[in-house]
Parts: structure tokens; sequence; C-alpha cells
């Protein structure tokens, strides 16, 4: 290995270990769904997500906004709620019309289809921010919003007519701005405030090293229980970084707001056994990364370790919940009324999909 690849390679470790111990990133995110009516499911839901855990949520057939987190609970009395159920129930009607018209645009008259919307802001301790806006149909990315040039992007031939009409509206896309860099990141703040011993806390994760059996080619490295949500799972081999063959996947909710992560390494048993792999756990609440080996590693097969994978498809449940039923809407603002009372975004005629 060249000094130059060794010195970028532990600078990177450095940053990222000096990222994790002393960087807090906090985040506000909303996920709005609409969906075609004659199915088991609210045609239209919101979840509200701060730092990744859910701490609002509504959804038609309850017909109200209801709090998620006791710390959102307590520091908001009966006319924020209020507030926000009216508004929210105003854009129920927005959502059905712009399912309408996306299968419109799509050559649809039946089928279950959805329009979705996720938007949200991050607020680094230095003071950083990122915002974003993004729409899609039936799962795939339909519109987003680009901060930097103010301008939108389209990702489908259907999407342009959006993007054409919103385009043309300056006082619209000032208005987003102003919204994700500012209006998002001062609600966050305040949410952070009334939360911050919950969301600031710090917990070591639980980790563990599977495999479903002896002769199979993956080997799952899990940790779980851990918060704040950032952590890193590499792999290394003989001491060496592993890149490839690695599957990292996405970290996932737990019922009680922690999180959960795993990385799948895939090599041949044979190579398991010629050299020494270790999964490498790297979070803000370890002293020290936590190193596991992989000889120490549990085999599923007629064991009693389907705790885990139980763990894993209830954080995918959770997660499916939090996706599948959020998403944002955007309505049309009364001329003359202020809206300084609810964090849910408003725009001047947007998210109207119409053809004209």
């Amino acid at each position: 290995m060249s000094l130059c690849s060794t010195v970028m390679k532990t600078l990177i470790f450095f940053t990222f270990s000096l990222h994790l111990s002393s960087a807090v990133t906090h985040s506000m995110q909303y996920f709005y769904t609409a969906v075609t009516p004659g199915i088991n499911f609210p045609e239209f839901t919101i979840v509200g997500l701060v730092d990744g855990g859910q701490f609002v949520y509504y959804d038609s057939k309850i017909g109200k906004m209801i709090p998620k987190t006791e710390w959102i609970q307590k520091n908001e009395g009966e006319d924020y709620w209020n507030s926000q159920t009216q508004n929210l129930q105003g854009h129920q009607e927005t959502f059905k019309v712009n399912v309408a018209t996306a299968m419109q645009r799509f050559n649809q008259t039946t089928g279950v289809h959805t329009v979705q919307m996720m938007y949200g802001c991050e607020l680094d301790d230095d003071g950083t921010v990122r915002g974003y806006t993004q729409y899609s149909y039936d799962g795939e990315d339909f519109i987003s919003f680009d901060l930097k040039t103010l301008t939108w992007t389209a990702a489908k031939p259907q999407a342009v007519i959006t993007k054409n009409k919103w385009d043309n509206d300056p006082g619209a896309t000032v208005g987003e701005k102003n919204y994700l860099e500012n209006i998002c990141i001062e609600w966050l703040k305040k949410y952070v405030s009334y939360g911050r011993e919950t969301l600031e806390r710090k917990v070591r994760p639980e980790t563990s090293l599977f495999q479903k059996e002896a002769s199979s080619p993956e080997v799952v490295c899990h940790a779980t229980g851990f918060f704040p949500k950032a952590v890193m799972i590499s792999w290394r081999k003989d001491g060496e970084d592993v890149h490839e063959d690695v599957e990292l996947r996405e970290t996932l909710p737990n019922q009680d707001g922690s999180f959960q992560k795993r990385s799948i390494l895939k090599v041949p048993a044979e190579e398991l056994q010629k050299h020494t792999y270790t999964c490498v756990i790297q979070h803000s609440s370890l002293e020290k990364e936590l190193v596991l080996n992989v000889s120490e590693r549990q085999i599923l097969k007629g064991g009693g370790s389907m705790a885990i994978i139980i763990g894993v498809v209830v954080a995918l449940i959770v997660l499916v919940v939090a996706v599948v039923a959020g998403i944002m809407v955007w309505k049309k603002k009364n001329s003359g009324e202020r809206r300084k009372e609810a964090d849910v975004k408003f725009s001047e005629n947007r998210f109207i999909l119409s053809n004209s």
C-alpha cells in the first residue's frame, strides 16, 4: 500500500471518528402519502420525524394530528394541535386531486397509485444547514427541488408540466428556499429544545456477528439499540480495510426510538478460514471502536438467535409504516390568513399538478 493511500485512509478514519464523537446534526422531515381509495389504508397520511424518530402522525381516518413523543405533547397545547389538524385536513382534497391528475398524466384509469412527498432540513452544530423537497409517483422519483439553483428537476417526462409551472413562479421558489433554510430550521431548533434530553442522549450499540449456517457465503454484522442515528460499520481483512463484497444496509428505527443497522460481508466460507476478518463499529457513544472477530460469529441454524432476525423484521415494519404512511402536501394559502402557528409547510398554489 502506498504512503499516500495510507495517509488518506488515516485522514478519513480520524475525520469520521471526530465527526461521530463531537459533531451533532439534527434533522426534521415529513412524509406525505396520498393513495387511491378502495384499499384498507388511509387515503392520506403524514409522518413527521425529528432526528429520525417519529414525533407526530396524521391520517385521514383519524382526522387529527397526534403527538408520538412525550416532549412534543408536553410542550404544545391544544391550540397547536387544533391548528395543525385544521391545516392538514385542508390538504386532503388537494392530494386527492393530485393522485387523479398524476394518473391522467400516466394514462391510467384503474389500480392502486400513490403520490408522495418528502421534505426536510438538517442543522449541524457548526451552523451548516441543508434542505430538500422530493416528490414521487408510485414509489419512483417524479420531481425534486434544487436548493442551489432554485429550480425543479423533472425525473419523468410527465413531470415537465409541473417543472415549467413551478420554475416560472419565482416567488414560490424563493419561498421554498426560505422555508427550507430558515423556517424549517427554526422549527427544528424549537423541537430540539423541547426534546434535548432525549434527542442528544448517547446509547451504546448492542452488537452481534452471525451466519445462517456455516457454509453460507454471508456474514452479518449487526448493531442495534444505539442513539444517535449516525454509525459506521466497516470490515477488515488481516487488518486491511475491505470495500468490495460488502453490502451496507439502511439504518432502521427500533420501536423504542433507538436505531439498528447491519452490514453483510459476502465471501466464500473457505476465505473465512484462511484470513482474519473483523467487523468494526464506530459510534459517538463509544470511547473507542468496537472490533468483532468473525471467528467468534454465531451460526443460526438450529440455534436460539432468531431474536436478531425478528428485531430486524420489526424495524422494517416500523420503517415501512413511517415511509408508506408519510408525505407532505402543499396547499394554496388563503389570501388573508397567517400561518405562523403551524410548522407544516405551505406554498402559494404549489403542489397542484394541474394540466394547465
